[in-house]
């Protein structure tokens, strides 16, 4: 038996009927679709869009790499087990996905991008948007989307849909493929009819992988445990992925074992957890980083090692440390040389806990008393941090976060990803559930922010979700508060004004850049931007997209309206100026290197004297392999 539909139409009837499943737990795997309509799909997936809208909901975006920030913050908070589909036109509509496909991909988290595509039967070539490739006549813009995806496909006849979209199915649910994940679809073969077997749109329930460790791999990883001394556990983004935070405390809790975090991580331990020692590494805490430059076993859970984690090869320096990696990717679980573990990570944290408790493995007394009183002495430093002596004053940028901290409980949730806040958040933010702490830092993608608030609040409509901004991200994709007003998403969004790009200014001062570059500023006579403050008012421009807003000049009215807007139900800003940050209530430095480099021979003093320092610090770095 066949139904006769148009691909496009097609696509949307399977995709509403596909499921995924994980410890009992069915929901549906493609919640909604996004959509900016151009030429290329306007009379295709905008027309089965239309004809299906009660099968498939739909949200009207604004920015095409938005739409995905947007389809990516949902699938984060739903844990990956959900996720939502983006249609674009062909030319720029699709190459606006790059930049998102990219962070989705790098990130593990799944999202479906549909760009639409140039003729298959090319009646006329070429086409408004195409670009020409002399060389190849099957090569379109959509072909930039080929490397950041796990899975590419043109669907050129009607008939190819039906495996492709099943292998789309596939790598977005399999938790060590999962990415993004992209069809491009022709505009004349969206509109071209078919006769589809009907077992094509029949409901199908994609089972999410929990696999159990390899019985000798898991002896081996219990013997290395228990011959270490001073084992730290550092946990990634894959804790929360797998939904292991309650497995990895009993471990922490049998074993005495410290976990670190990474940006990814953090939260997989509330922050008041006896074994939490905070983040790791050029972000982290001097209790995690300390620990690190003295372990002699790296427990690795579900992380991959970037480089702010291991403080660009320097920050493990103990003579005989090894790695121990648990990780459902072989690729990860054999980075720096380490011994692999492979397994999803709440079941093999199960399993070595059990193991370990057999042989009643625990880590001395001693060494337990050393990171609890160290992480008491940290925490002295972010009361400091928070502190304010005078609330009538502009606050620093620390402050601003001591007096959110001071208001959420554990319902918030915070999502950031560039700038100085991270940074700040990674060693200050005392997490109070799982998922919270939403940070984005595989990418690192200026303007995430805002889509990925609507996303989340999409995934969790009941609890308050703030996207943290500085004015240069806020400057950078700001459009999605339209939607977010539109449909009525009442997120927070916490504009931090310091009239430049700070995160990148500190670091062009220490790299001998001298901060060029980075400032919002007018021009002065030397061609430096070192004038006045443009005269940018992004709370004025924020209330001109449809939102309200809330001015705070002190810390007090900081405080007022940050409690303000969190007790509202439409999409309320608050904008606050900080002032630059001082000895006492500024964050910590860096408790560990990154490695930026820095230009080998110059004339300024600046830079001279930043590469004996870098050289220096070079000196340090081991080869894990």
């Amino acid at each position: 038996m066949t139904t006769r539909l148009t691909v496009a139409q097609a696509l949307v009837r399977f995709l509403a009927a596909q499921y995924t499943e994980r410890d009992g737990v069915r929901r549906r795997l493609i919640g909604a679709t996004w959509g900016i309509f151009g030429h290329g799909n306007v009379a295709g997936l905008g027309q089965a869009l239309l004809e299906h809208a009660a099968e498939m909901p739909y949200h009207q975006g604004r920015n095409e790499q938005a739409m995905v920030h947007a389809a990516v913050g949902y699938a984060r908070q739903s844990n990956r087990l959900s996720t939502h589909a983006v249609t674009t036109s062909i030319g720029p509509g699709a190459t606006n996905l790059v930049t998102g496909a990219a962070l989705a991909t790098i990130n593990h988290l799944p999202v479906l991008l549909l760009p639409g595509d140039i003729f298959a039967t090319r009646p006329a070539d070429p086409v408004l948007q195409q670009l020409e490739v002399p060389y190849a006549g099957d090569v379109s813009v959509n072909d930039c989307l080929r490397p950041v995806s796990r899975y590419f496909d043109r669907i050129t006849r009607p008939e190819a849909l039906i495996p492709s979209a099943l292998n789309a199915m596939r790598v977005l649910t399999d938790p060590v493929e999962t990415g993004a994940v992209t069809l491009a679809l022709p505009q004349d073969v969206q509109a071209e009819a078919y006769d589809w077997p009907e077992e094509f749109f029949a409901e199908r329930t994609w089972t999410v992988r929990r696999p159990g460790a390899d019985p000798t791999e898991l002896l081996d990883a219990v013997h290395t445990i228990r011959a270490a001394k001073r084992p730290l556990v550092v946990a990634g983004g894959g804790v929360h992925h797998s939904r292991a935070e309650e497995a990895l405390a009993e471990f922490a809790e049998t074993t005495g074992i410290p976990v670190a975090s990474t940006q990814a991580g953090k939260g997989s331990l509330r922050h008041d957890h006896p074994q939490d020692v905070g983040g790791i590494g050029h972000t982290g805490t001097a209790t995690a980083d300390e620990l690190a430059r003295t372990a002699d076993l790296v427990i690795g859970v579900g992380t991959r090692y970037t480089d702010f984690t291991t403080a660009s090869g320097t920050l493990f320096a103990h003579p005989d440390v090894r790695f121990l990696n648990l990780n459902i990717a072989p690729f990860d679980g054999h980075k720096l040389a380490g011994q692999p573990l492979i397994a999803d990570a709440r079941s093999g944290l199960q399993e070595l806990t059990d193991a370990l408790r057999l042989h009643a493995y625990r880590v001395a007394g001693t060494y337990a008393t050393e990171y609890t009183e160290d992480k008491e002495r940290w925490e002295q430093r972010v009361d400091a941090c928070y502190e304010v002596d005078e609330p009538d004053t502009r606050p620093t940028q620390p402050q601003v976060l001591g007096a959110l901290d001071a208001l959420v409980d554990e319902s918030d949730i915070l999502i950031n990803a560039a700038g100085s806040l991270p940074g700040d958040l990674h060693k200050l933010w005392r997490t109070r559930s799982r998922d919270q702490y939403h940070l984005e830092y595989g990418y690192s993608c200026m303007g995430y922010e805002i889509p990925a608030a609507i996303g989340v609040k999409l995934a969790a409509p009941d609890r308050p979700v703030w996207a943290l901004v500085g004015d240069g991200t806020y400057l950078m994709m700001p459009t999605e508060i339209v939607t977010a007003v539109q449909e009525g998403v009442a997120i927070k969004v916490l504009i931090i004004q310091n009239h430049g790009y700070a995160s990148i200014g500190g670091l062009s001062e220490s790299v001998g850049g001298e901060r060029f570059g980075t400032a919002y500023r007018y021009p002065s006579e030397d061609g430096s931007y070192t004038g006045p403050p443009l005269p940018v008012d992004l709370a004025a421009n924020a209330a001109s997209l449809g939102m309200r807003v809330l001015r705070a000049k002190t810390v007090r009215d900081l405080r007022e309206a940050l409690a303000e807007a969190r007790a509202a139900d439409t999409p309320t800003c608050v904008y606050v100026e900080t002032q630059t940050a001082d000895t006492v209530s500024g964050a910590p430095p860096a408790q560990a290197w990154w490695d930026v480099p820095v230009a080998e021979t110059a004339t300024r003093p600046s830079a001279v004297k930043a590469r004996e320092l870098y050289e220096r610090h070079v000196s340090t770095r081991r080869r894990h392999l």
